[in-house]
């Protein structure tokens, strides 16, 4: 399978109830049998392992088979047509699942996957019409990511030294390993667990700290994008709900025992990204705010 990407297939349900309901649909579990067939057959000849997870987004918890699931993470066959078809069902969590330089996967809308590989996969691909799929191709390779203001520095040893002189006061720390509101872990650090979460912290995730922050619960927030922990704030990880776009009152907080509240503006400060073990970072995120 040598070659550039140069080519975009785009798979889709050939029925239309199927597009519309989804996983809904009586014949949905053909569509998907079917759908998995193509993408194995595909992938097995370019001869590899594993596919690489990238642009995660998680906006729910973790399946137990998914957890762990990270930027970067490699994932075996059977593991990335379990991705695929939760994300053409519209379940998650979403993502691109690839084989860096051959094969690029990425969820459409309307039960549709989009395929970017080589022009020999490709015709290879697109050679069988399927009972249940409809097949669309095209010249085009992924567009690449634009990062405004990407987070240049990385978690070395002189980051996480800071950390530690910071947390002789009030030191909180997010580690985003996924877009979406369940796709990050949120830490007290202290001088006695600074050394301990360093070494929990994945490869590839943006962390931000917030020295000495603001967290009274308070009306002014309510209208930004603000994350609410529950009290007391205790050394270690912290039960945490994110609030993108707001809430309506205090009382929506409050009620689900979320009495701290801190306003996500102010983790633009202080970030930086965890590189991989061989200590090159291959991520991308934007600066917070």
């Amino acid at each position: 399978m040598a070659g550039e990407i140069t080519d975009e297939v785009i798979i889709s349900p050939r029925s239309e109830r199927v597009r519309e309901e989804l996983a809904d649909a009586d014949s949905w579990i053909s569509y998907a049998a079917e759908l998995r067939q193509v993408l194995e057959e595909t992938i097995q000849k370019t001869g590899a392992d594993f596919l690489e997870v990238g642009e995660l987004l998680v906006s729910e918890p973790l399946p137990g088979k998914h957890l762990g699931l990270r930027n970067g993470a490699k994932v075996e066959l059977p593991q990335a047509m379990d991705l695929v078809e939760g994300m053409v069902a519209g379940h998650g969590p979403y993502g691109q699942l690839s084989i860096p330089g051959r094969l690029q996967i990425e969820s459409g809308w309307d039960g549709a996957i989009h395929v970017y590989t080589t022009r020999s996969a490709a015709d290879d691909l697109t050679s069988v019409p399927g009972k249940r799929t409809i097949f669309r191709r095209h010249e085009a390779a992924p567009e690449p990511r634009v990062i405004s203001k990407p987070v240049a520095a990385v978690t070395d040893e002189s980051f996480w030294s800071t950390v530690a002189q910071a947390s002789e006061h009030l030191t909180l720390l997010c580690e985003r390993w996924a877009y979406g509101t369940h796709g990050c872990r949120w830490f007290r650090v202290t001088r006695e667990n600074v050394a301990g979460l360093a070494g929990l912290i994945r490869p590839r995730s943006l962390v931000c700290v917030a020295r000495d922050p603001e967290v009274q619960a308070r009306a002014g927030l309510l209208e930004e994008d603000f994350t609410a922990f529950v009290a007391p704030l205790l050394p270690g990880e912290l039960v945490y709900r994110a609030y993108p776009g707001g809430a309506d009152t205090l009382a929506e907080v409050t009620r689900e025992g979320f009495s701290l509240m801190l306003a996500d503006g102010v983790l633009g400060d202080w970030c930086a990204v965890v590189p991989d073990s061989d200590g090159v970072n291959r991520a991308q995120w934007e600066t917070p705010g």
